[in-house]
C-alpha cells in the first residue's frame, strides 16, 4: 500500500455523497461539476427523451453511432459552409430544438456533434475563491478584544454554516457509519473491528436509551447523546485502544463490552460527565494542584551566594548559539559585503521558502517583502507515543495533527519572515557590548531576565525586555522595545505583544499625564531602540552578578550582551541525548515544581511569568544541590562562606 501524501486531495471523490470512509483519499467537497463547465442536456426527439434512448431493448449504454462515409463528411462541411456564409441557418441544417425524425442517414448524436464541432474550444473557467472577510479575535487576560494581526487561520469558520446536534461533524462529510477509522497497522482484520465496533455501539445505545427515561429532566440535555454522537463515541474508543494498545486489541475492548453490559445507569452518568468535563476548558475543568514549595535550607544571602557554583562554563557553549566573544572590524566589513551582494535575499524561517527584503520600502511600491503570503505550520513536527513493541508512527504537526507532507500548512501569514543567527550579521546590525564594570551600589545580587522578539525587516529584533530580581522575584525592569527595522510579524502568538501594547505604550522618560485623560495600568512603558533597553540591563548588572533564564542565547543575542556568568535551566535539567535538545520551560516547570505557565494559548506569552519560572527553577536546583553537598560534609561560616568537608 503507497502513501498518497495528498495526491488525491484535489480529485472528486467518485462515491460523493455516498461515501462512508472516515479518511478518504479523495475530496469531499460539494462540487456537482469539478472542471467548472456546465454539461448540457439532451433534449427529447420524437416525444422520447435522450434517457429513453439509451436503454432500449433492456440494454444499458449509449445506442452506437453510425459510422460516416466520405460522401457525408462533405455533405456537412458545405452545409456549414452555407450557414456561415449567410449568416442564417439553411433549411437542411439540422435544429436541435425542433423534432426532426430519426432516419437512417442521421442521428441526434451526429447532430450534437456537428453543432459542438463548430464551437471553438476555450479551456475552463478559473475558479475564483472568496477569501474570508472576518478575522479571529484574540482575547487579552484582562478580558477585552483585540485584533489580532498573527497569521490568520484559514478555518473559514464564518462561512460554516451551524452544524446541529445529531448532524455530520464536518461541513460537506456525510454522517459517520459503523465503520472503524482507517489504520495504518490494526491490530486485527477488518470485519473483526467491524464485528466488535457494532457491539461496543450496542451497548451505549442501550445506556443512552435509559438516560432517555430517567426522570430527572435537567440531566438530559447534557447527558443524552444523538445517534451521530453515539457513533462517534464508539468508533473513538475503538480506535484509541488500536492506537494504543494493539498488542491485547481483542481482550481490552471485549473486556470493555463486558463492562458497560453490566455497567448500571448512575455509574455512565458519572463517566458521561467525566468525558464531557475533559472537553471543557482546562481552566474550568482542571483542579489546580498545590505547587510545590521551594525549600533550599539557605537564607536569601546564602543562596545569591551558592547560585554562582551553577554557572555555565564558557568553553564549548559557542557550539550551541552561545556568543562569547565580540565580533573583530574585519569580520563585520565581510558581512556587510555579503550581505551587498545577496541584495536583500533571505529564506522564509517558517516555509524555508526565498524571497526578497526591502528594508526602508521598496520604491515602487513601498512593499517590504516580495514572495506574497507565507503558509506554514506554527508548531513543529512531533511523533506520536507509541506503546512498547509497536513501529514508531509518521511525524505529525502539532498545531494540526496533519502528517508532514501531506499539506504546506495551516496557518497564513501577509509576508515571509526570516532570522539570523550568524554573529557577524548580527553585530553589522547592533554591535554586541560587553557587561559594564561595577559602578556604584543598589544593584540585585542576581538577576532573571526574559526577552520577546518580533520579526522585521533586519530579522529577529528585541521587541520587549523584562528582568526580576532573585530569588524573591520582584519586578525591576519591564519596556517594550521599539525595533530598528521594519515590522514584518510581531510574533504574537509567541511573543504576546500586540500593535495594541504599542499604542497604549506610555514612553520611558515621560511624566505623569495630563490631568483628565486615563491611564490604563496594564500599559508598558516604551523604549526607542533595543541600545536603550541595554543599557537599562546594564544599570542592574555587574560582570559578576549571575544572570539567569531558559534558553538564554536566544535572549543574549537579541539584546546584543555578552555576560560570563550565566545560569541556564536548559543546562542546569539537560535533554539526556544532550545539545542541542532540550526541554522546554513549561514542561520543566510542571515536572519538578507542578506548576501550570504560558496557558494563554493563542495569546502568546508573559516575558515576566517566564522570568519568575526560570528563577524558581534555579532556586529548586540550588536546594537539590545544597542538600548533595550538605550530605558530603559541607558547612557554612557565620559570615556566609561555603566550606569544604574538613578530613578527619
Amino acid at each position: 500500500m503507497f502513501s498518497s501524501l495528498g495526491l488525491f486531495k484535489q480529485t472528486p471523490c467518485p462515491e460523493y455523497p455516498n461515501c462512508s470512509l472516515q479518511s478518504c483519499l479523495f475530496a469531499h467537497n460539494d462540487v456537482t461539476n469539478p472542471f467548472g463547465e456546465d454539461v448540457p442536456q439532451r433534449k427529447s426527439v420524437n416525444g422520447r427523451s435522450a434517457e429513453s434512448d439509451e436503454n432500449i431493448n433492456g440494454i444499458d449504454g449509449p445506442r452506437k453511432r453510425r459510422r460516416l462515409n466520405n460522401e457525408d463528411l462533405a455533405r456537412d462541411t458545405s452545409q456549414r459552409a452555407d450557414a456561415d456564409t449567410l449568416g442564417a441557418p439553411t433549411s437542411s441544417t439540422p435544429k436541435l430544438d425542433a423534432a426532426v425524425p430519426e432516419t437512417a442517414g442521421t442521428t441526434i448524436e451526429h447532430a450534437v456533434l456537428l453543432k459542438t464541432a463548430t464551437k471553438s474550444i476555450s479551456p475552463p473557467p478559473r475558479r475564483i475563491l472568496k477569501p474570508s472577510t472576518t478575522k479571529p479575535v484574540a482575547v487579552r487576560h484582562d478580558g477585552t478584544a483585540k485584533a489580532q494581526i498573527d497569521p490568520i487561520r484559514h478555518d473559514e469558520s464564518a462561512s460554516k454554516p451551524t452544524i446541529k446536534k445529531g448532524s455530520a461533524s464536518k461541513v460537506g462529510r456525510p454522517e459517520e457509519s459503523l465503520n472503524p477509522r482507517m489504520l495504518p497497522n490494526p491490530p486485527v482484520p477488518h470485519p473483526v473491528r467491524v464485528k466488535l465496533v457494532a457491539m461496543l455501539h450496542e451497548e451505549m445505545t442501550r445506556l443512552n436509551t435509559e438516560v432517555k427515561k430517567d426522570s430527572d429532566a435537567s440531566s438530559k440535555e447534557v447527558l443524552v447523546l444523538s445517534s451521530a454522537e453515539l457513533i462517534s463515541e464508539a468508533l473513538n474508543e475503538e480506535c484509541l485502544i488500536a492506537k494504543k494498545n494493539p498488542a491485547v486489541y481483542q481482550n481490552i475492548i471485549k473486556s470493555r463490552i463486558m463492562v458497560l453490559k453490566r455497567m448500571k445507569l448512575e455509574v455512565w452518568k458519572e463517566e458521561r460527565l467525566k468525558r464531557i468535563a475533559e472537553k471543557l476548558p482546562k481552566e474550568a475543568s482542571e483542579k489546580r494542584s498545590t505547587p510545590k514549595i521551594i525549600e533550599t535550607g539557605l537564607t536569601p544571602a546564602e543562596e545569591v551566594a551558592f547560585v554562582s557554583r551553577l554557572a555555565a562554563q564558557q568553553e564549548g557553549l559557542n557550539k550551541h548559539g552561545f556568543i562569547t566573544a565580540a565580533a573583530s572590524e574585519a569580520e563585520i566589513e565581510t558581512a556587510r559585503k555579503g550581505l551587498e551582494t545577496a541584495q536583500g535575499w533571505e529564506q522564509c524561517d517558517r516555509c524555508s521558502t526565498r524571497f526578497q527584503v526591502f528594508p526602508g520600502r521598496r520604491a515602487e511600491d513601498g512593499a517590504l517583502t516580495s514572495g506574497g503570503t507565507c503558509t506554514y505550520h506554527w508548531a513543529k513536527p512531533r511523533r506520536p507515543p507509541t506503546a512498547k513493541g509497536d513501529k514508531p508512527r509518521d511525524l505529525t504537526y502539532a498545531c494540526c495533527d496533519q502528517p508532514m507532507g501531506v499539506s504546506a500548512g495551516c496557518t497564513k501569514a501577509d509576508s515571509h519572515v526570516f532570522k539570523i543567527s550568524d554573529p557577524k550579521r548580527l553585530a553589522l546590525i547592533m554591535p554586541f557590548r560587553q557587561t559594564p564594570m561595577p559602578e556604584g551600589t543598589g544593584r540585585p545580587g542576581a538577576v532573571c531576565f526574559d526577552c520577546e522578539m518580533g520579526y522585521t525587516t533586519f530579522g529577529m529584533e528585541l521587541i520587549r525586555l523584562t528582568a526580576t530580581a532573585w530569588p524573591d522575584g520582584r519586578e525591576v525592569l519591564d519596556v517594550l522595545v521599539r525595533p530598528l527595522g521594519e515590522v514584518l510579524d510581531l510574533n504574537s502568538r509567541f511573543s504576546g505583544v500586540w500593535p495594541e501594547d504599542y499604542v497604549k505604550a506610555v514612553p520611558y522618560d515621560s511624566g505623569p499625564r495630563e490631568s483628565g485623560k486615563a491611564v490604563d495600568a496594564s500599559a508598558l512603558k516604551l523604549v526607542d531602540s533595543p541600545v536603550k533597553a541595554r543599557e537599562l540591563l546594564f544599570e542592574l548588572l555587574t560582570r559578576d552578578t549571575p544572570l539567569m533564564g531558559h534558553a538564554l542565547e536566544n535572549d543574549l543575542n537579541a539584546s546584543r550582551v555578552l555576560h560570563s556568568v550565566i545560569v541556564d535551566t536548559c543546562l542546569l535539567f539537560p535533554h539526556p541525548r544532550g545539545l542541542p535538545l532540550r526541554f522546554g520551560l513549561k514542561m520543566l516547570m510542571k515536572k519538578y515544581l507542578d506548576r501550570d505557565i504560558q496557558m494563554g494559548g493563542a495569546q502568546g506569552h508573559d516575558s515576566k511569568e517566564d522570568a519568575r519560572a526560570a528563577g524558581d527553577l534555579v532556586r529548586y536546583k540550588v536546594g537539590q544541590t545544597w542538600q548533595r553537598m550538605k550530605g558530603q560534609g559541607w558547612w557554612i561560616k557565620e559570615d556566609g562562606e561555603f566550606c569544604p568537608p574538613i578530613p578527619p
